[in-house]
C-alpha cells in the first residue's frame, strides 16, 4: 500500500495570521519534498492565494465562497482529490477560513474517500490574545471548537498584545480540558515545522457538533466574469453571522498609493480586510485585522482584488466609488478628457 500523505489542518479565527504562518512553514520545506496547500476563504473573492507563492515544489489550490466544512463540502472532496492527483505531495496543509468549523473537515479527511490516502496529524490552532477581549468572539461556537479540537494552540501576534492580554490567554490555555499536547508562542507566525509530525488526538470532541451546518448560509463562489479596465467585478456573500464583499479589478487598473491608503483606512468597523493591489509596477498585499494593518510586496501579477468581511452589511456601492476614485487615469482616459482651459 502506498504511503499515506502527512496532513495537517492549520486553524484559527479571522485575522490570527494563518496565511503568514503557512508561508513561514513553506520556507522550511525540505528541498527534495513536494508540498500542497489547500486554502479556503469565506469571501466570494479569494485573496489569500495572492499572498502565497507556489512553485519550487509547492502547489496551492484555493476554494472560495464559503466554508469547506459545510457549504463547500462537495467541492472540498473534489478539490482535494484533484490536488492530490496533480501535486502528488509529500505533505498536505489545509487552511480553513477563520469562520470554518474543523469538525466537518476532519470527518471528510477520515472518511472513506481519503482514509487510506491521508495521514491526519496534529491540528494546530493559532490564537491572537486580543480576540479574548471581544465577548462576541468568545461566544462564537466555531471559535470555541477551533480550540476544543486543536492538538496544539500557539499564541500569535504577541508584538501587538499587552502583557496582560498574553497572560490572560496563557492562563486560559492552561485551563483547557482535556489538556493540549502543546501550547506555546508563534513568533510573527513562525514555529518549528517539526510540530506538523505530532500525532493527532482522536479523542478530542467538538462542543458544538453540527452547529455550523445549521447557521451557515454561504453558497459556493460564482464563476467570475473577467473585469474590464475601470469596471471591477463584485461579489457579495454571507453566513455564520458575517457578510463579505469582494472586488476584482483588471490587471491594467493601477491604484494611487496615497489615495488607496486613505480609502482603506477610512473603512471603519470591518472585521477583516485583505487586498492585492497594483501600485505602479509593483503589487502590494494589504492585510488588516483588529484595526492593525500591514503592507507587503507581492509576486502576484494576475489582477487587483479586495475582500471585506463585516458583521453588518455596508454601503458597498459607496465603497466601490471610493475604490474607483483611487485609480490612476489611464492614457485612454486622458485622451478622452476635455482640454484644460488656458
Amino acid at each position: 500500500m502506498a504511503k499515506r500523505i502527512p496532513t495537517n489542518i492549520i486553524t484559527g479565527f479571522l485575522g490570527v495570521g494563518k496565511t503568514t504562518a503557512i508561508n513561514a512553514l513553506l520556507q522550511q520545506k525540505p528541498e527534495s519534498e513536494r508540498w500542497a496547500v489547500l486554502v479556503n476563504e469565506f469571501g466570494q473573492i479569494g485573496v489569500d492565494q495572492a499572498a502565497m507563492t507556489d512553485g519550487n515544489g509547492v502547489q496551492i489550490k484555493e476554494l472560495a465562497g464559503g466554508c469547506i466544512c459545510c457549504a463547500l463540502g462537495p467541492m472540498l472532496r473534489a478539490g482535494l482529490a484533484n490536488l492530490i492527483r496533480t501535486a502528488k505531495p509529500d505533505r498536505l496543509i489545509i487552511e480553513p477560513t477563520g469562520l470554518g468549523h474543523p469538525e466537518g473537515i476532519i470527518d471528510t479527511l477520515l472518511g472513506d474517500s481519503f482514509r487510506e490516502v491521508l495521514d491526519l496529524r496534529a491540528m494546530i490552532c493559532l490564537l491572537d490574545p486580543r480576540l479574548l477581549d471581544d465577548p462576541r468572539v468568545l461566544r462564537h461556537e466555531t471559535f470555541q471548537d477551533q480550540l476544543n479540537l486543536a492538538d496544539i494552540v500557539l499564541l500569535n501576534k504577541l508584538d501587538l498584545c499587552s502583557s496582560e492580554q498574553v497572560e490572560r490567554a496563557e492562563a486560559g490555555l492552561a485551563g483547557l480540558f482535556p489538556p493540549k499536547q502543546l501550547t506555546g508562542h508563534a513568533h510573527q507566525g513562525r514555529f518549528d515545522a517539526g510540530l506538523l509530525d505530532l500525532v493527532r488526538n482522536d479523542r478530542l470532541a467538538a462542543q458544538f457538533p453540527g452547529s455550523h451546518d445549521a447557521e451557515d448560509g454561504t453558497v459556493p463562489a460564482q464563476s467570475l466574469l473577467l473585469p474590464e479596465p475601470g469596471k471591477p467585478v463584485r461579489r457579495i456573500g454571507q453566513g455564520s453571522d458575517f457578510v463579505s464583499c469582494g472586488w476584482v479589478f483588471h490587471r491594467d487598473d493601477v491604484f494611487d498609493y496615497d489615495r488607496l491608503e486613505v480609502c482603506l483606512n477610512s473603512l471603519d468597523g470591518a472585521v477583516r480586510i485583505k487586498g492585492a493591489f497594483r501600485i505602479g509596477y509593483v503589487w502590494l498585499f494589504y492585510n488588516r485585522a483588529l484595526d492593525e494593518a500591514s503592507i507587503d510586496k507581492l509576486a502576484w501579477r494576475r489582477d487587483s482584488r479586495l475582500e471585506i468581511i463585516s458583521r453588518e452589511p455596508r454601503d458597498w456601492d459607496d465603497i466601490e466609488r471610493l475604490l474607483l476614485d483611487c485609480l490612476e487615469a489611464r492614457d485612454s482616459d486622458a485622451a478622452d478628457a476635455p482640454a484644460t482651459p488656458s
